[in-house]
């Protein structure tokens, strides 16, 4: 009997003692948020796009160009002769307002006031701090701005809500170039 107790204690102590396995996931993600929310996102992007190519085909007084970051302008006043434009570093002064696509005021350039800004180390909504480095000092510029170039989907937790596309006239006042910033 105690030969049985002891080839049954060692089979047991053999079979029970296999390798841990690993623990297989209670569910599989198949990537399907991420997909709609591209597709979502995509759609979105393409509304706001058609809104804005129709008023720029509705305006044939202004000449509205293209940027490389994804929105569109046109000048309001354009300096010809200048060529100095901010770059990273440089400060510069400046108003601007802004409106909807439908050209309601969401914030005046009163309300804004002059805003003194330093090229790319503070926050201002992306379209805005790309745009800036386009003008040259004196230029007064008029951008459209889809809302991923604004204040995207969080808005400004104030007048701007939730993906909503923007228009901003821009005046740049001033200039003041990094090296004399330093001295």
């Amino acid at each position: 009997m105690k030969q049985n107790i002891l080839l049954l204690g060692l089979l047991f102590l053999f079979f029970s003692c296999k390798a841990p396995e690993a623990r297989r996931p209670v569910s599989i993600s198949s990537g399907s948020f991420i997909n709609e929310s591209i597709n979502r996102n995509k759609k979105l992007s393409a509304r706001e796009e058609a809104a804005i190519q129709k008023i720029i085909d509705s305006d044939s007084l202004r000449n509205y160009i293209s940027s490389e970051s994804g929105f569109w302008y046109h000048y309001k006043k354009k300096d010809t002769i200048a060529t100095m434009t901010p770059e990273f570093g440089d400060v510069v002064s400046f108003n601007y307002d802004l409106k909807d696509l439908r050209g309601n005021i969401i914030y005046n350039q009163e309300e804004i006031d002059t805003i003194t800004y330093t090229i790319d180390k503070e926050e201002l909504f992306f379209g805005l701090r790309e745009g800036l480095k386009l003008m040259k000092e004196g230029e007064i510029v008029t951008f459209l701005f889809p809302s991923y170039q604004a204040y995207g989907y969080y808005g400004d937790n104030d007048k701007i809500g939730t993906n909503i596309p923007l228009i901003s006239k821009v005046t740049l006042n001033k200039i003041i170039k990094k090296s004399t910033t330093e001295n």
